[in-house]
């Protein structure tokens, strides 16, 4: 498996991160994975309901002070 990609989504908020998620994908494969770090908490809910819609998986979720980080796997 390749190197996870990685998407800066910091400093933006709602809906941002997640529409520059959703174009981030676009460019990739199934099997592919993507780290999204953000600063809106709301990524917490907001990733995790677009992937489920679009069947996409979060396999990891990290919380480090004001920044959120997503492992989203590509399907």
């Amino acid at each position: 498996m390749s190197e996870p990609y990685l998407l800066d989504a910091r400093r933006l908020l709602c809906p941002l991160p997640v529409i520059r998620t959703q174009q981030r994908i676009r460019d990739l494969h199934p099997g592919d994975l993507l780290w999204v770090s953000a600063s809106d908490p709301g990524v917490m809910q907001d990733i995790p309901a677009w992937c489920r819609v679009h069947g996409h998986r979060v396999r990891e979720t990290v919380v480090e002070g004001r920044e959120y980080r997503l492992l989203i796997e590509v399907l």
